[in-house]
């Protein structure tokens, strides 16, 4: 387990300093940005496909239909979308 984790945290740094374009002396701030990642995948156990995340956010979305106080916020923000297109 300890070993998966390490080899997460190693693909994520080296995927961070890829898209910041490779560069020198930020392995540092690489690994301890992927190692908070991984920390933040442990504690929300998240799953490698996010179907728990789609479930969560299909359920809040129900529930705010069904409560006229949701309706009120769900037609409010479609308006602030409407206006900024």
């Amino acid at each position: 387990m300890i070993d998966d984790r390490v080899e997460w945290i190693s693909k994520r740094a080296y995927a961070l300093w890829e898209e910041a374009d490779r560069p020198n002396h930020c392995a540092t701030d690489h690994w301890l940005q992927a190692v908070s990642e991984r920390l933040q995948l442990e504690v929300t156990v998240a799953s490698s496909n996010g179907a728990e995340v789609l479930t969560r956010t299909r359920k809040a979305r129900s529930a705010a239909r069904e409560s006229p106080r949701g309706k009120r916020a769900v037609s409010g923000a479609s308006a602030q979308i409407s206006a900024i297109s």
